[in-house]
């Protein structure tokens, strides 16, 4: 969609505004209407041509999301909840970006976003209390708050193969998928990565392609979606119920609707362990997580559901190599992301899907024709790259960002990403960062996560302007505190065990370790709410006027 009108134009040299927002993304455009709702002027950037962050970029076959609708959609707002329907107990992309651009039309966002617009820089002004946030476009915007939305997921990673770029056949990237139809029919295609996104796109290519083959390189948990259309009745009622929902998901670990257990796994008997995980089996979703209370601390726990699950995979593959090649081992059931699927395992039974086990024969490098391992080489029409993410820090760590005396964020979290609550960091005073690389970030429901950093923040800086108040950071001492209880937390997580993005494992040279916040979103809110009563963990400096007098 074109730019806004009364968006501000490229060739705009500086421009002075109250907030500066990076991202269009869910945490974005709430955090645009939050500021604008409290009389703000606010400045939106956004790097692609519309509103829908990580969904408009995601346009690979079969994309779709792993939380609920209900769960990964917006909750402050009771128009958008009555006015908007979904079709799908997990919807697929093209209504994901549907629905995101339903809310920017309903809450007239798309006019503060400058589109197809990147930050190239983000300076604090000491002197002048204000952050300037320097585009691609030549652009200077000043404001006393910046607000990086930029997410957990949107910096696309390639993978560290020699060659890439010598492969004469059409390379695509799931991450940054052509807006235009791809014709996969008759092609012999090639996808490298297995994890949620990989996992879309082989159930939904094997029936497309001439030949697929599949590139495994770590194999992946993945269980049955089990997805449905939403019957009119009871969307009616879940429309009726969504406050008590609401407020449950804002009281649970997940930051959704799903169960939680307290119910520790051996707690149980043998036969009656096995009916609790074939019932979360049929009922699909992430039932299995919701079943037990100890999975994620208990290896043994966690080691009989994994080989319950590998167990399903013997059963629904026929091919006995191909069955056991794709049965993951050597880390933790769900320290991976917990994929979902529609008949994953089944498409391996197709005569046209080939698995390669990049374990037995790794990549060595891609070719002009397609890509060779240490068995041969295949060769392909089309190569697809489902790798990921350079994810939670890699979109802060794109641009400059500096803050309090020259300090670069890169400097900074050069040993990996520190922050308060994960979202404030020491020594860049007014810069804030919902959903955050210290927080629930990509272990609960981003939407609920955003709207609630959002509205934490929101609430600081209205502290702020009550009490005279010009700039806040977080104190070191409080920063320190944090990052010693997410460490704590991450230490008892069989997360930690699995090398995986979630610990900056699939990044070379990238630091290592588990900082996301392990304890649930639940607890998260409650620290992040005893944090705002009298603010001690952030320092304060008074207006000058005020100081002076």
């Amino acid at each position: 969609m074109a730019q806004a009108d009364n968006a501000p134009d490229k060739g705009t040299r500086t421009r002075r505004v109250d907030v500066i927002v990076v991202g269009a993304g869910f945490a974005g455009m709430y955090a645009v209407y939050r500021f604008r709702e409290m009389g703000k002027q606010v400045a939106g950037i956004e790097a692609g041509s519309d509103v829908g962050g990580v969904w408009y970029w995601n346009r690979y076959p079969g994309a779709r999301c792993d939380l609920m609708s209900v769960d990964y959609s917006y909750g402050f707002s009771e128009e958008v909840q009555q006015e908007w329907t979904w079709s799908e107990q997990f919807a697929a992309q093209p209504e994901i970006l549907a629905y995101a651009n339903f809310v920017a039309d309903r809450l007239d966002l798309r006019k503060h976003f400058a589109f197809d617009t990147r930050v190239t820089s983000a300076v604090w002004d000491d002197a002048r209390r204000i952050w300037r946030a320097t585009t691609d476009g030549g652009e200077t915007l000043e404001a006393p708050y910046c607000i990086m939305a930029t997410g957990p997921l949107s910096v696309p990673k390639d993978p560290d193969i020699p060659g890439i770029g010598r492969f004469r056949g059409q390379l695509l990237r799931a991450q940054r998928w052509p807006h235009e139809p791809v014709d996969f029919s008759g092609k012999r295609v090639g996808v490298i990565g297995t994890g949620s996104t990989g996992i879309q796109i082989v159930q939904t290519l094997g029936k497309e392609a001439g030949e697929l083959f599949v590139f495994q390189r770590t194999p992946s948990y993945t269980l049955p979606m089990r997805n449905h259309d939403l019957e009119p009745d009871y969307v009616a009622e879940m429309k009726r119920h969504y406050p008590a929902m609401r407020e449950a998901m804002r009281n649970n670990p997940t930051g959704g609707t799903r169960p939680v257990s307290t119910r520790p796994f051996f707690s149980l008997p043998p036969s009656q362990r096995l009916q609790a995980m074939e019932q979360a089996w049929e009922n699909g979703g992430h039932t299995f997580l919701g079943s037990f209370a100890d999975l994620m601390t208990n290896q043994e726990a966690n080691d009989q559901v994994a080989d319950f699950v590998r167990d399903k995979i013997g059963k629904i593959v026929k091919d006995p190599e191909t069955a056991e090649a794709l049965k993951p081992r050597g880390y933790p059931i769900f320290a991976r992301r917990a994929c979902l699927d529609t008949e994953y395992y089944e498409t391996y039974n197709r005569p046209n899907v080939h698995l390669v086990d990049c374990l037995k024969a790794p990549i060595v490098e891609i070719t002009e024709r397609g890509v060779r391992t240490e068995a041969g080489e295949t060769e392909l029409d089309i190569l697809i790259f489902a790798t990921g993410y350079d994810a939670l820090t890699g979109a802060l760590l794109a641009f400059d960002v500096v803050g309090r005396d020259g300090l670069s964020l890169k400097e900074k979290w050069k040993s990996g990403p520190v922050s308060y609550l994960g979202f404030m960091v020491a020594g860049f005073p007014n810069l804030f960062a919902p959903s955050g690389p210290n927080g629930p970030a990509a272990l609960a429901n981003l939407i609920t996560i955003a709207e609630h950093d959002v509205d934490w923040i929101a609430g600081a800086i209205e502290y702020m302007e009550e009490n005279g108040i010009e700039t806040t950071e977080a104190t070191e001492k409080a920063e320190a505190a944090w990052m010693e209880l997410v460490a704590r937390l991450a230490e008892r997580s069989l997360i930690r065990k699995a090398k995986t993005w979630w610990v900056g494992s699939n990044v070379k040279g990238k630091p290592q370790g588990l900082t996301m916040f392990v304890g649930g979103f639940n607890k998260y809110r409650d620290l992040c709410a005893a944090a705002a009563d009298g603010y001690a963990g952030l320092s304060f400096e008074k207006a000058r006027e005020s100081a002076a007098a």
